[in-house]
């Protein structure tokens, strides 16, 4: 049966990471040790792309990425490869619901810009590689260096400045990509979350920034970054509230950012966190007005192996079509399997049958 829509993102979707096989990761830690040089780690990074592109056309997906195979962490590895961000190493970790992550980070030095970046070259090499799949690429939404980069550049203590660098920076990479043929890219932006919840909209006054106003700004960072995109170039963004060893960041429905997450926003599709109470109901999808926005619902938890009961996936699905019509809807896992290298609490074998869940659900409601 196949009940793909003509355009990505399909019926049945996923994130992106996939959890790093255990050679892998040894491979990493030798090449951190010297024990390896990086030409033998790359080697051994294809052969794992090529086996896991495989494991997904086989798991049911049509848009394969290369499981973010060759980063560390799912947004400093890009943003850290910008011109005038550097990665550096940060005295402390970011405090998750239950632990702290390993400490890392990024600061701008100088005029951010984008002349080359290393990950133009890993898609070629993912593109070469899918053959009758397509090829998707994931990167961080520009959002994600304005509200998680340490600035060291004086320029940018005018924010304006910072803020269209950024968006040029944006223009520049998504030309590049396009130009090494892609044609579904993925923005994954953990910003929006500090708006769903008053502990959220304090961090930010902290800051000394006014939700109402930051949520113009990050609304603004996305639709001119995107603004010249080519027609046949998807971008759909994921909002994620923190996936780090199965643990989260934050929580809180999308009430108040609602109007322009899904009426304010030029994405062709959203994906978004519904995989339980933390995320809040479905009301706010009351706002997506385009007919053309394609909205994809991570029903399944990407956090645990178990498999969640299909009648009650269903029945949310359902749900959510009482505000978005049932055609523009798409189900998949809430959030990638290993943001970080560390990957979540669960077994490969464990990530391929939720990915084969997913496909299995999809095709019975959209048969």
């Amino acid at each position: 049966m196949t009940i793909k829509i003509a355009t990505s993102p399909f019926r049945y979707d996923h994130v992106g990471s996939l959890l790093r096989p255990a050679n892998l990761i040894q491979a990493r830690e030798q090449y951190k040790s010297g024990s390896i040089s990086f030409d033998e780690l790359t080697v051994i990074e294809n052969d794992e792309i090529i086996r896991i592109i495989e494991k997904q056309k086989e798991s049911g997906v049509i848009g394969v990425t290369d499981g973010e195979f060759r980063r560390s962490w799912w947004h400093f590895d890009f943003l850290g490869g910008l011109d005038g961000v550097e990665l550096y190493a940060k005295e402390t970790g970011l405090q998750f619901h239950k632990m702290e992550t390993r400490k890392g980070g990024i600061r701008v030095v100088r005029d951010i810009d984008f002349s080359t970046h290393p990950f133009v070259e890993h898609f070629k090499f993912l593109k070469e590689h899918a053959g009758d799949a397509l090829a998707k690429q994931t990167i961080p939404s520009p959002n994600m260096l304005l509200c998680r980069a340490d600035i060291e550049f004086e320029k940018y203590e005018d924010r304006e400045k910072f803020q269209q660098d950024t968006i040029q920076a944006y223009q520049k990479a998504i030309k590049a990509f396009y130009g090494a043929g892609c044609r579904y890219l993925q923005l994954d932006d953990t910003a929006w979350a500090d708006f769903f919840s008053e502990e959220g909209h304090n961090k930010l006054r902290n800051r000394g920034l006014e939700p109402a106003e930051e949520l113009k700004v990050l609304q603004r960072m996305i639709n001119e970054s995107i603004a010249h995109k080519p027609e046949d170039l998807v971008i759909t963004m994921h909002i994620c509230r923190g996936n780090y060893k199965s643990n989260y960041f934050s929580s809180g429905g999308y009430d108040y950012a609602s109007e322009v997450i899904f009426g304010g926003l030029d994405v062709d599709g959203l994906f978004l966190e519904f995989d339980d109470e933390r995320s809040g109901n479905f009301e706010p999808l009351k706002y997506v007005k385009r007919k053309d926005l394609k909205v994809v619902l991570g029903l399944i938890t990407s956090k645990s192996g178990e498999l969640e009961d299909k009648e009650k996936i269903k029945a949310r699905i359902q749900e959510a079509a009482t505000y978005v019509p049932l055609d523009q809807l798409c189900l998949s896992p809430q959030c990638g399997f290993s943001s970080t290298e560390e990957g979540n609490i669960l077994t490969e074998e464990q990530q391929w049958q939720k990915l084969r869940f997913v496909k299995e659900v999809a095709e019975e409601i959209w048969q």
